[in-house]
């Protein structure tokens, strides 16, 4: 499978159907900026899902992960793990390292209140 990211946007086209159509359970990829730092996500289901090792590494990379992981227990953030087809369009648009064999996703929704939480632990920029 090759894939291309197009446009301003980097966008990654959802598969297509003969007819036509987008595949059910497929997705599609883009990037989004949050909190001034763009990040790459995937489009599944409608409902837009960030590498969880992206979010860590550029969008809370001064806060200790036992902090973060902490977080997310409290506000009842779940992670869910990404197949194989979606670790390989996160590595395509270098959301994770193309050594990695395996990746978290977690939604834009749990973002935004994991971002909320912790803007007060973060150094002001």
């Amino acid at each position: 499978m090759f894939l291309t990211c197009e446009g301003t946007f980097g966008i990654v086209p959802a598969a297509m159907d003969y007819n036509g159509e987008a595949r059910p359970g497929d997705f599609h990829a883009g990037y989004q900026e949050i909190e001034g730092i763009n990040l790459g996500y995937l489009q599944i289901n409608g409902t837009q899902m960030f590498a969880l090792a992206q979010v860590l590494s550029d969008l809370f990379k001064d806060i200790p992960r036992t902090t973060i992981s902490k977080k997310m227990e409290t506000l009842k953030i779940k992670s869910r793990r990404c197949d194989l087809k979606e670790l390989r369009t996160l590595k395509a648009i270098n959301s994770v390292p193309t050594r990695a064999v395996k990746c978290s996703l977690i939604s834009k929704a749990d973002l935004e209140a994991l971002c909320t939480s912790c803007k007060s632990l973060s150094p002001r920029r």
